[in-house]
């Protein structure tokens, strides 16, 4: 679904990312960044129902808009320059439930998953929900395929365990973390061949585990709420190297 043109247009708007240079090229982001990534939003919405079916896959809701916010940013460029769709949990904020992620860019493309800005209550649930259910959680971000799929489990994390939990906790290494986190990263030329969105499944396949997990205290705590809101899946560079499965691609 993405080609070439995908990136050579990602490229080139991270190089003139101004609104006039925009404006004379929206077709040839609507034909080769906007129209592939609705079209792999809807071909995603076809394997949620067996995959999980408590997330959400629509243009909708899953797709975001290429004009950044920079109403409390010292950077004035208004575009982004990567193209990303998100499939969080049906009924609840993006930034706020765990669900899957995809984000193609011209240095990388990323395939993603976790929780990623959680409320403090919803932070203070889940810590809740893996101290009481530890041997449940420890099975899926432990088990050797997980690791050999994710390295294990990313985020920021804490120094000390926090209040309210024994130090000693068996979780207590887990109990630190603010964000919970999974991904992996690879060339951006991956993203130009027929065996990206086989390996966008297959991960997300490993990642639903853990996100239902990660679901299962939000939504026994939360009523229904609007899909509104927006998604950055934050990273540091340095923690991931491009996959060597993409090294090949293209």
């Amino acid at each position: 679904m993405f080609t070439r043109e995908t990136l050579r247009f990602l490229r080139a708007l991270e190089r003139h990312n101004d609104r006039e240079w925009f404006r004379a090229r929206r077709d040839q982001y609507e034909a080769h960044v906007r129209g592939p990534m609705i079209a792999l939003i809807e071909r995603i919405a076809g394997e949620l129902p067996a995959l999980a079916p408590e997330l959400v896959a629509s243009p909708r809701v899953s797709l975001y808009r290429i004009y950044r916010d920079t109403r409390f940013s010292s950077d004035k460029k208004p575009f982004k320059t990567h193209a990303a769709a998100i499939f969080p949990c049906r009924g609840m904020p993006r930034h706020e439930s765990a669900g899957f992620y995809v984000e193609v860019s011209p240095q990388t493309c990323l395939v993603a998953g976790g929780i990623y800005a959680p409320q403090p209550a919803q932070l203070r649930a889940v810590r809740e929900h893996i101290a009481g259910n530890f041997r449940r959680f420890q099975t899926i971000v432990e088990s050797p395929g997980f690791r050999r799929a994710f390295g294990g489990l990313e985020g920021e994390r804490l120094q000390r365990v926090p209040l309210g939990f024994p130090k000693d906790h068996p979780a207590a290494q887990y109990l630190k973390y603010r964000q919970f986190l999974v991904w992996r990263e690879y060339k951006a030329e991956f993203a130009t061949t027929a065996r990206f969105y086989r390996e966008i499944i297959r991960r997300f396949t490993q990642m639903a585990p853990l996100v239902r997990f990660l679901n299962e205290p939000l939504l026994a705590q939360a009523p229904p709420l609007d899909l509104e809101g927006g998604f950055r899946f934050a990273r540091r560079e340095h923690d991931r190297k491009p996959d060597p499965v993409s090294r090949d691609a293209g």
